[in-house]
């Protein structure tokens, strides 16, 4: 669900209206090389997320609103 404040997201440059699918891919390559750099791969769950991005069927706002939310529910869990 896209937060309020982030609804221009369809106008960013990486928005799925603004990016073909090769472009998403190379786009995904990119991230996940830089983000295993000095840390643990992502989630199953979080490469199911940017696939869904890949593909164009939610936009990379969504992807990261849901995996942020996530991880906020897992630390309230923790506490």
């Amino acid at each position: 669900m896209l937060d309020k404040g982030l609804s221009y997201m369809s106008d960013y440059k990486y928005s799925i209206k603004n990016t073909t699918k090769i472009e998403r891919e190379k786009l995904q390559n990119i991230a996940l090389s830089y983000s295993t750099l000095d840390a643990a791969a992502p989630s199953e769950d979080t490469m199911k997320l940017v696939e869904e991005y890949v593909v164009g069927n939610i936009e990379i706002a969504d992807a990261l609103e849901s995996v942020i939310e996530k991880y906020r529910d897992m630390g309230l869990q923790n506490v």
